[in-house]
């Protein structure tokens, strides 16, 4: 199955040259599976440190047109998120698109609280819990960003019978952690882990770094993505999967 995921500018807008540049570059894949990066549509609304309901509805809109231009790609599956509107904040939820059909995932647990990541002032968890979503040919697990760093949640979707974790996220410009993070995610879930970032930057303060990245069931690096390379395929091997989930460290049980 044909996997590809990407790196797409800070701002990006669901018309214009950025988007059909963008467009173009997914068509050549001829892709099974799409992973965007977290909340590709729209600017950055965390880089700012208060909760601003106009800048919010913005970004929902900006989504919605998105995601219309999304659901007319030639792609069977694509993961992605956007923000909708919880209580007085709003959620960032992964949803996945199967031919174009809307199916609702995950919902952010975990927010970041400095500076250019104020999504604590912006984000809450309306839909609790991290579970699979299941399609005719693959199992998928989210882990929004920040979520990545908290490993037992790939764990449970191994539990879950994942095939792949898909890391939409927003980070700046160093990825050390953030490999290290999917490496380990990868070697406790033999799954395959991968992550779209954005890429640009959004002001003086902040740049993001875009480096998507894979990881095999194994822990290696499979591949990333460049500026001369904004969108990278591999192919994912669900017998490797399988295989490495049967084997340390993913057989090891908790004590209750």
């Amino acid at each position: 199955m044909k996997i590809s995921y990407l790196e797409s500018v800070e701002g990006l807008s669901h018309e214009g040259a950025q988007w059909l540049a963008l467009k173009k570059h997914i068509n050549l894949q001829n892709t099974d599976l799409l992973i965007t990066n977290e909340m590709p549509f729209g600017d950055w609304l965390a880089a700012n440190r208060d909760f601003d309901a106009q800048s919010a509805q913005l970004s929902i809109v900006a989504h919605d047109r998105g995601i219309q231009q999304l659901q007319q790609l030639d792609v069977p599956i694509i993961l992605s998120s956007r923000p909708v509107k919880a209580a007085e904040k709003l959620a960032n939820e992964a949803f996945v698109l199967i031919d174009g059909e809307y199916h609702f995932a995950h919902q952010k647990h975990y927010f970041p609280a400095e500076s250019g990541f104020y999504e604590n002032a912006w984000f809450t968890t309306a839909v609790p819990g991290f579970k699979v979503i299941k399609t005719e040919r693959i199992t998928v697990g989210f882990m929004l960003c920040t979520e990545l760093m908290f490993n037992e949640w790939a764990r449970e979707y191994r539990r879950q019978g994942a095939h792949l974790i898909a890391v939409p996220r927003a980070s700046g410009q160093s990825v050390t952690h953030w490999k290290t993070a999917a490496a380990m995610a990868a070697i406790v879930s033999g799954c395959y882990v991968v992550s779209s970032n954005r890429v640009g930057e959004y002001d003086a303060d902040l740049t993001f770094g875009g480096q998507g990245f894979a990881f095999a069931p194994d822990g290696s690096q499979i591949s990333q993505t460049s500026s001369e390379n904004p969108v990278v395929s591999f192919e994912l091997d669900f017998d490797w999967v399988a295989r490495t989930q049967k084997n340390y460290p993913c057989y090891v049980k908790e004590i209750d």
